[in-house]
Formats: structure tokens, sequence, C-alpha cells
């Protein structure tokens, strides 16, 4: 899949815990992709991250990516969502 600007949304939830930035940041370290902005908040018990990534550089594919980093949030018990920025805008347009 081609992502139109190369940017992609990347949203993590799930009970706080040690290791979830670490992990998530690791795939994308390993993957070549490039952190743009990061905005992360801990509810109560509940954590919360929103990143834009840049996957121009990435040696993985947009789909691979996303199995990736699902497959980690599986391990770490957090929900792991990545969207293309059109597909995000397109999503939450008024």
């Amino acid at each position: 899949m081609t992502v139109a600007d190369g940017r992609a949304i990347i949203t993590v939830l799930g009970q706080d815990r040690v290791g979830i930035l670490a992990g998530i940041t690791a795939v994308l370290a390993a993957a070549n992709v490039n952190i743009l902005d990061i905005s992360q908040t801990i509810l109560q018990e509940f954590f919360t991250m929103i990143m834009i990534v840049d996957l121009k550089g990435s040696n993985l594919n947009f789909f691979e990516l996303q199995k990736q980093l699902k497959a980690r949030g599986e391990e770490l018990g957090v929900q792991v969502t990545m969207q293309q920025v059109e597909v995000f805008k397109f999503m939450h347009r008024i």
C-alpha cells in the first residue's frame, strides 16, 4: 500500500504498565519509522498514546508494520491501531 504523504497515525489504548512506550517504539525503530509527534496521557490507570509517524524510510510496507504493531500490542496487553493520515481525517471529519 502506498501512503499518499507518508504519514500515519498510531493510537495505543490499554491498562497502564511498564514498557508500553518502549515496546511500541522498538517496533518503529526496527522498521526505520520516524516519530514526528507523540502525546501520552495516563487517565487514572488507563494508558493512551497517539503518534504521528513518517513511513517514507520504513523497510516494511504499511500492512506489515500494522501487523507487527498489533502483535506487539497484544503482547503488551494494549490495543494498537495504525491508520493513514488521510483515512484518519476522513473518519473524523465533521
